[in-house]
């Protein structure tokens, strides 16, 4: 029952004690009146008080559930930590891990590069001469002698041999049969795989060959050390002695053939400015024979002619004279020619197929030598030579070998000296030619002309495209 229900029936009560009989009935009627409202709000005052029990136990239930929650929530969270810390100390070890990779395989990368290099050069290593014969025929007669050397070490059977003496089924003799196959199998390995190689021995692969020569030494006297079989170091020797000397052999029948070569251009080049001269000097014989002929005719005129046609004929006599003068010149001249070793000595050059500073100092004895320009630059290279100097003088080999004395240490090509193309700035050439000779037309600039349109032509055609010579020479102005 509620608290008001409760008042109202204590002051009934109270009414009633004290003789108040109609306020009691009334307050009766109150009473049931109000009992019947309470009766009619009992279900809402119920619904409140479950409502509060309910939020009594919501709020307990969401605080367990809260505090449930947050200590899951704090142990989750301890666990990512945990496993946050564990990864960044992983990523840690893993970038130590990758830095201290990178930088194995920067040094392995040197190492490789450095090996490669050296792989490389052993490929193609310089292989310095130790013969030095003078010409092909000693070195075939030095390989004929080595192979007799050769022929005696196996006939006398030491070539290669067995250290122990071996016998088969009690049979000393059986042994032998045995290890004389074996020593034989073992020759015949050797010299098949030296053959191969001195047949293809080169100036790039010599170094190359002479450490398979010697694989195939090493790896043969494995394989018959199970025997005691081997062959001896001294016919190794003789097998590297005949690599080596096959290979210069070689080098010097190549020379040969080049010096040959240039020696009959050079006698070709001979003749054909003999023959200019002999050409020139018939021309000049008949222009003299022509010339006095003339001459007679003229003064045998004019002896008989008077007045205007007199004074005309002597002016005739006067050029004819002068004529004459200038074709004995012209005789005296070439005659000189041919007894001595006047010529022209050349600097040329050609930016479109050497480069910059680049240039072919030469001679010839023609009486025109820009045909030997022009046959320079035939169809062998891609252009035309530029003509820097054309220098007149009476012994032209002489002034050709002090250029290319004084610029030895310039050439491009070290091996073949006949190749007359030197590295120098055009001051350097016109400083040594006029200490050499004197004054003399020199010109400074490349005009390369077919070159340079090349280049504006692909220039135009791709408009990324590098010349691979960049010319520096300004034009003049």
């Amino acid at each position: 029952m509620s608290t008001t229900v409760l008042v109202l029936v204590l002051i009934t009560l109270a009414a009633v004690l004290v003789g108040a009989p109609l306020v009691a009935i009334n307050l009766a009627l109150r009473l049931k009146r109000a009992g019947e409202r309470l009766r009619v709000y009992q279900p809402i005052m119920d619904a409140e008080a479950e409502a509060a029990r309910l939020r009594s136990a919501t709020a307990a239930e969401v605080s367990a559930t809260r505090a449930s929650v947050s200590a899951e929530l704090e142990q989750r969270r301890a666990g990512v930590e945990a496993e946050v810390f564990r990864l960044r100390t992983e990523d840690a070890t893993l970038r130590a891990s990758i830095a201290a990779l990178t930088g194995q395989r920067q040094l392995l990368s040197r190492d490789v590069a450095v090996l490669e290099e050296r792989s490389e050069f052993q490929q193609i290593a310089l292989y310095a001469p130790r013969y030095h014969l003078a010409h092909s025929d000693d070195y075939k007669r030095r390989l004929e002698q080595l192979w007799e050397q050769q022929k005696a070490l196996i006939k006398a059977k030491r070539a290669a041999g067995c250290s122990e003496q071996w016998s088969i089924s009690g049979s000393v003799a059986e042994g032998r049969k045995v290890t004389d196959k074996i020593v034989k199998l073992m020759l015949r390995a050797f010299n098949g795989e030296c053959d191969a190689l001195i047949a293809k021995v080169r100036y790039d692969n010599v170094t190359t060959y002479e450490a398979r020569i010697r694989k195939s030494f090493d790896d043969i006297n494995k394989l018959g050390g199970g025997f005691s079989c081997s062959l001896s170091e001294q016919y190794f020797r003789l097998r590297l002695e005949e690599l080596f000397l096959t290979h210069e052999f070689q080098e010097k029948l190549q020379a040969e053939r080049e010096e040959q070569r240039e020696l009959k251009e050079q006698m070709r080049e001979e003749q054909r400015a003999l023959q200019e001269l002999e050409r020139a000097q018939r021309e000049a014989e008949k222009e003299a024979t022509r010339y006095t002929n003339a001459l007679e005719r003229a003064r045998a005129e004019a002896q008989a002619a008077v007045g205007a046609k007199h004074d005309k004929l002597l002016m005739q006599i006067a050029e004819l004279e002068q004529r004459l003068r200038e074709t004995e010149d012209q005789q005296r001249a070439i005659s000189m020619a041919q007894q001595t070793r006047q010529g022209h000595v050349y600097i040329l050059s050609n930016i479109g197929s050497f480069g910059e500073n680049v240039y072919k100092i030469g001679m010839t004895r023609r009486l025109r030598p820009q045909d030997r320009v022009d046959e320079l630059g035939d169809a062998s290279v891609p252009f035309c030579f530029d003509v820097h100097a054309m220098i007149k003088t009476d012994d032209a080999p002489k002034l050709e070998k002090a250029l290319h004395d004084l610029f030895d240490n310039r050439r491009l090509n070290r091996v073949n000296l006949r190749k007359e193309f030197f590295r120098a700035t055009i001051e350097e050439l016109e400083h040594v030619v006029r200490n050499h000779h004197g004054e003399f037309q020199l010109t400074r600039y490349a005009e390369a002309a077919h070159y340079r349109q090349s280049v504006a032509i692909l220039a135009e055609q791709s408009p990324e495209y590098q010349p691979r010579w960049q010319s520096n020479a300004s034009a003049p102005s």
